[in-house]
């Protein structure tokens, strides 16, 4: 086999199968290597790819799947150029054709004579897996699905130019690599510097659950079009009453614009240093980030906003077009405000800069967006709009009643508490 001659699809991150894999299709009969330590190669690669779909979640021709995932997965010059824009031109098509006969090879090659030689019939059963119920570990089910759907249209594809076809086209809609089979990611700094990983499970919320907000949710929805549309966006506060859905918005924009190669990474105060390494390393890509900081405030003794200030816009590097800070607060100023800012008699000799440089901050938030607690009626109608949502069939006098029972003792009136008391009732059903 060829695959010391791939020249764009290198550097596999689960490389080390399709090597072993390759080097059983070259010398299954040759007499040169003992017969027994070839099957047990064998066997391991067996092993390998029934692990595979136990992580993966993957059925049907579990090496076909495989082959499909180091193509979707392998971030280089060809497949970057073509995540979410789809065909692109250039010598660049010769070189990843090149690579794809190579795959096409792997892909259609007779594992039976192997199986004859090496006396190893077991290989038949992962050619028509029949994976568990079992959650996928590394992907949601939906993209999960996708590789599976990719590894049998490859089936169909009698030559290297259509197999290519297929596979730009799944770039173009899904992307490549982690960026384009997630939709959200958090921070690690550790001694391999700054990494951007996948986070795996995400609340599926979308923006018709949040009851009320109308025009919250609109001015969110606004500007988060512009900004996946290519136009000018802004950094978005969401700030007001807790448990209002201020973070829930905002995962609901994910989800709801992750088609439209929307990503979103979680940033936590403590990791604002790192900021500049994290744009550095999505400026280049070709989906749209957002930043997100969830719960954002300062005290007077905390000096990391300055950091997220130079990021934002005040450092001699202009932010990224495809990256935008989206914030929750409680706070409609994000830094402590004391009456002592307001008076005279304070010591700080320029007592008016002091208060500028803390309110410099929200400043660079384009758009803010108010989320008030709900008032006794609307929440009395979130309560009856959710307990309607979740077929709970309660008389609505009680129903209310209960719920405002509920929130008296529980936190008093938002929506967060409506949701508390729904999977409380829910429970005790």
């Amino acid at each position: 086999m060829r695959e010391n001659e791939l020249i764009v699809y290198r550097d596999f991150e689960d490389g080390e199968l399709l090597y072993d894999m390759a080097f059983l299709m070259g010398h299954y009969d040759d007499e040169y290597y003992n017969k027994e330590d070839l099957a047990a190669l064998f066997y391991d690669c067996i092993h390998k790819l029934i692990e595979l779909a136990g992580s993966h979640g993957f059925h049907g021709n579990l090496w076909h799947c495989y082959l499909a995932n180091l193509l979707v997965n392998n971030e280089n010059s060809y497949s970057k150029s073509c995540e979410i824009r789809g065909e692109v031109e250039g010598s660049i098509n010769q070189a990843a054709l090149h690579d794809i006969v190579i795959f096409k090879e792997f892909y259609d090659f007779d594992f039976t004579p192997v199986m004859e030689a090496l006396g190893v019939s077991e290989y038949g059963m992962v050619t028509e897996y029949q994976a568990t119920m079992q959650e996928s570990k590394v992907y949601n089910t939906r993209i999960c699905v996708r590789i599976c759907e990719l590894a049998e249209r490859f089936n169909k594809d009698h030559t290297p130019e259509a197999m290519k076809a297929t596979l730009t086209e799944f770039y173009k809609e899904y992307g490549v690599g982690k960026f384009g089979l997630h939709k959200s990611f958090r921070i690690v700094h550790d001694d391999k510097g700054v990494r951007i990983e996948p986070i795996l499970n995400i609340a599926h919320v979308k923006l018709s659950d949040l009851v009320g907000y109308e025009l919250a949710k609109k001015k969110l929805v606004d500007n988060t079009e512009a900004f996946v549309k290519g136009k000018k966006a802004n950094n978005c506060l969401l700030y007001g009453d807790a448990g209002t859905g201020k973070s829930s918005s905002i995962k609901g924009i994910v989800n709801e614009y992750y088609d439209r190669g929307l990503r979103i990474i979680e940033v936590y105060k403590h990791q604002f240093k790192d900021l500049n390494d994290v744009i550095s390393q999505i400026k280049n890509r070709n989906y749209k980030f957002i930043i997100y900081m969830d719960d954002l405030s300062f005290e007077d003794f905390e000096i990391e906003y300055k950091y997220l200030k130079a990021v934002i816009e005040g450092g001699l590097e202009k932010k990224p077009e495809n990256v935008l800070i989206y914030a929750t607060s409680n706070r409609r100023h994000l830094v402590r405000e004391k009456f002592s800012d307001k008076e005279d008699r304070e010591d700080d000799l320029h007592r008016g800069d002091t208060v500028a440089e803390k309110l410099s901050l929200v400043s660079r938030f384009g758009v803010t967006i108010y989320f008030g607690a709900p008032d006794k009626k609307q929440f009395q109608e979130i309560v009856k709009t959710l307990a309607e949502r979740y077929g709970i069939t309660m008389e609505e006098d009680k129903l209310l009643l209960e719920a405002n029972k509920w929130e008296i003792a529980h936190g008093g009136l938002s929506g967060r508490t409506a949701q508390q008391f729904m999977d409380y009732l829910l429970g005790q059903m």
